[in-house]
């Protein structure tokens, strides 16, 4: 897969001269088709597709994607005080959190939802809630993702109500007199149908068990292939058994559930890419590497430092003028942090071991883009490390007109909150 094929080399060049590098760039066409393929996954009795903010987190892609019929899900209750910022209809956002906010009251007075994600939250809620609907997520004891930083299900992770524990769950829900009418899982990052519909049996076999249930949502995770040969999860080969199990259920139990999916990958990753500036370019001799250094790095792109994630990458000339040379040759591209893990190219899966990587000959002043960074890299880096500035983010419009969405940190900016006391002043 080339990396961002929706940005002209021109257009990089643009953007550079506009904006300056590290820049992430967002294209508005590429989220809206996402967006479209997730509002089409099979649902038979009405479906509720909620962007999992947490993959980009910018108010113009959450914007874009609200525009475009999705709704909010939120991890944080600070995410969703920033979707309420963005203009997002508090109905339109669902908090599922691993940390119970301190002003829960107060989100919840807004209008957004909120789903429980343990037995003490589930507490928590009925206490400010008495009487009324609620939510929560479960752990069905299945997991699925590509390493197991992703996997949040099965018993190795402590997302939800483990599925053992619903009596406990219907016993403080009988004692602050909670309708459970919501019920949440989610596996993890994959792509296997067979291991989405394994899921949903018991998603559903657990829904059997609370008869007020009225909607379920499978959560995210929907794998996107950024490198070449890498799968995409295919929604309609997904949502098909699901669908046909939905209808099994309104057969069984005579009752319609409302579907609910939470893209964020799926949605965001290939819309985003990364343009950076090359910077130096050196070699350790014959049996070494030789290297690509950048002015970006884990500051802006932890995935590859984290589990070793690949990104495709592709290099930019820094003029327009066509090179004299088509030659390549074998790099590793480096970060511009003062750290050892600062690697762009990775081996596959394993952050401790280099993965070189064939480009064209690169010359200091020519710009790399590094696509698929349109989820969890804006959301995720290694901010403010070696004190750098957090990057500028911009996003091209339908018509491809670049827009500056975030303006590049400043050195006050990232001071502001330093306080020296007195004894050191």
């Amino acid at each position: 897969m080339e990396a961002a094929p929706w940005l002209a080399d021109s257009m990089v060049r643009q953007l550079r001269a506009d904006f300056g590098t590290p820049l992430y760039v967002y294209d508005q066409r590429s989220l809206l088709a996402q967006a479209q393929q997730a509002l089409a996954f099979p649902a038979p009795f009405g479906l509720t597709v909620r962007y999992a903010m947490k993959a980009c987190p910018s108010a113009a892609v959450v914007r874009a994607l609200v525009g475009a019929g999705l709704h909010i899900d939120a991890s944080s209750g600070h995410e969703a005080w920033r979707a309420l910022r963005a203009g997002v209809t508090p109905t339109s956002i669902q908090l599922t959190t691993q940390e119970l906010p301190a002003d829960l009251e107060a989100l919840l007075a807004t209008g957004v939802l909120f789903n429980a994600s343990s037995l003490r939250q589930l507490e928590a809620y009925g206490r400010i809630r008495p009487g009324t609907s609620a939510s929560f997520r479960v752990n069905p004891g299945l997991g699925s993702g590509h390493s197991n930083r992703t996997n949040v299900g099965g018993p190795a992770a402590s997302f939800g109500v483990w599925h053992e524990h619903l009596d406990q769950a219907r016993g403080i829900a009988a004692r602050f007199g909670l309708t459970i009418t919501g019920l949440h899982s989610h596996i993890g990052s994959g792509t296997d149908p067979e291991v989405w519909h394994r899921c949903a049996r018991l998603t559903l076999t657990i829904a059997s068990l609370l008869p007020d249930v009225v909607r379920v949502s499978l959560g995210g995770g929907f794998k996107v292939g950024r490198m070449p040969g890498e799968l995409s999860t295919d929604l309609q080969r997904i949502g098909t058994p699901i669908a046909a199990e939905l209808e099994r259920f309104a057969r069984d139990h005579g009752r319609r559930l409302h579907l609910e999916i939470e893209p964020g990958t799926f949605v965001a990753a290939n819309a985003g890419a990364l343009v950076c500036t090359v910077t130096d370019i050196v070699d350790t001799g014959p049996a070494g590497y030789r290297f690509i250094k950048t002015d970006s790095g884990m500051t802006e792109i932890l995935r590859p430092s984290l589990y070793g994630a690949q990104h495709p990458l592709r290099l930019v000339r820094a003029a327009a003028s066509p090179p004299a040379s088509q030659e390549l040759a074998t790099y590793v591209v480096v970060g511009h942090c003062c750290e050892s893990g600062d690697v762009l190219t990775p081996a596959p899966g394993n952050p401790e071991a280099l993965g070189p990587r064939s480009l064209p000959v690169a010359h200091v002043g020519d710009l790399l883009v590094i696509g698929g960074s349109g989820a969890y890299c804006a959301a995720m880096p290694a901010k403010n490390y070696n004190s750098f500035p957090e990057a500028a983010e911009a996003m091209l419009d339908q018509a491809g007109t670049p827009h500056l969405i975030r303006r590049r940190q400043t050195l006050e900016q990232m001071l502001a909150n330093e306080i020296l006391p007195p004894f050191l002043r």
